[in-house]
């Protein structure tokens, strides 16, 4: 991912990135539709889809998300995450805005908008338990946020994941609605599906960027390692997320075309907590005194949520037809062309907000921040 400048000057920063960034919201557009309207026009390709799993995981999105994470973990310079997690302002928000105001935030959003459609309601709660662990490489590499950062967080929030989730589940489902006098749902979750989903969709692309650093820099040098060998592995980021897109699409299509005003309705809540999530997150980042590359890690970490943990935990719980997997789908479908707008968004307003900061993508000199 690059960001060309030429001057102070210079034109808007999505003119100013690669063809492939800068048409990004235009190719994730395409990849929904696709999916959409293979899901609703093949028949049985959802059940084939769904069908091809191990352990509960599906396989072929597994795959789409291993290929996008790879290249943005193989970027992490693994020698300097010492500098994250000496950082108490980062990780204490970090854990705070995903653990505490997160979850509790879907909570009121989804009793708020949702009251008479209980399936949804809890789906929309699970999706804000589900921290995310995959997409925000993508969404903060976009926005030259701090991957070491990043990946610092998201290794904290894998482990919360499997430690609390199934107490908050515990908690936002059964006894707060029971305190609130409101509707309580009873769910069980698989701690070992959790840690299944921490292992494969966190835990092999660490593993894999991790070795491919280490040995690519013994090998060649770190010049030959980030001027060449990352450029050439880069655009498949893009590539694994377009393609987990198709695939995630298709195998709910004809459940979301068929229910157009429940999406609309589930949509509503969902936009509120990824843009407002996002904006909190980054203002609170700066208000504790961190830089823009971290802000920007703390936003995206903390508005972000791990959709294939929270469809796996629906479906396993309630089942493929239910509501609450059907929101556990429409997640996605609103996080990703909403927070493909935030990281213009942070482009935009960084050198508003963090005047000065080194961090900041290169705005006076022609360049690029990789």
């Amino acid at each position: 991912m690059s960001i060309t400048t030429t001057g102070p000057g210079a034109a808007p920063v999505a003119k100013n990135m690669s063809f492939l960034d800068r048409w990004l919201a235009l190719w994730i557009l395409a990849a929904m539709a696709v999916g959409l309207l293979l899901g609703r026009f093949i028949p049985g390709l959802d059940r084939a889809l769904d069908s091809v799993k191990v352990g509960g995981i599906s396989v072929p999105i597994a795959i789409g998300l291993l290929v996008m994470m790879y290249p943005v973990l193989a970027k992490v310079r693994y020698d300097e995450t010492h500098r994250v997690t000496g950082d108490r302002r980062l990780l204490t928000l970090s854990l705070v805005l995903n653990w505490v105001l997160g979850p509790a935030f879907m909570f009121t959003l989804a009793w708020v908008f949702l009251p008479d459609l209980p399936e949804f309601r809890t789906g929309l709660i699970i999706v804000g338990l589900a921290r995310c662990i995959a997409m925000v490489f993508i969404w903060n590499d976009l926005a030259c946020g701090d991957r070491e950062a990043a990946a610092v967080l998201v290794a904290i929030n894998s482990v919360f994941q499997v430690v609390a989730f199934g107490a908050l589940g515990w908690f936002y489902l059964q006894l707060l609605p029971s305190w609130l006098g409101l509707e309580t749902t009873t769910a069980e979750f698989s701690v070992w599906a959790i840690v299944l989903s921490v292992l494969v969709f966190l835990g092999i692309p660490l593993l894999a960027g991790f070795l491919t650093r280490v040995f690519g820099e013994r090998a060649r040098g770190r010049e030959w390692y980030e001027e060449t060998f990352l450029p050439r592995i880069g655009p498949w980021a893009l590539y694994g997320l377009l393609f987990t897109i198709v695939l995630l699409f298709a195998m709910q299509g004809d459940a979301i075309t068929s229910q157009p005003l429940d999406v609309a309705r589930m949509a509503v809540p969902l936009l509120l907590y990824f843009v407002l999530m996002f904006l909190v997150s980054l203002f609170a980042s700066r208000a504790v005194g961190l830089n823009y590359a971290k802000s920007t890690s703390v936003a995206f970490t903390a508005s972000g949520n791990n959709f294939e943990l929270a469809i796996a935990v629906s479906i396993g719980t309630f089942g493929i037809a239910s509501g609450q997997a059907l929101a556990g789908v429409v997640g996605p479908l609103i996080e990703v062309p909403v927070l493909i707008g935030l990281v213009h968004v942070a482009l935009w307003a960084g050198p508003k907000l963090f005047p000065g900061d080194p961090t900041l993508p290169d705005r006076s000199v022609t360049g690029t921040r990789s």
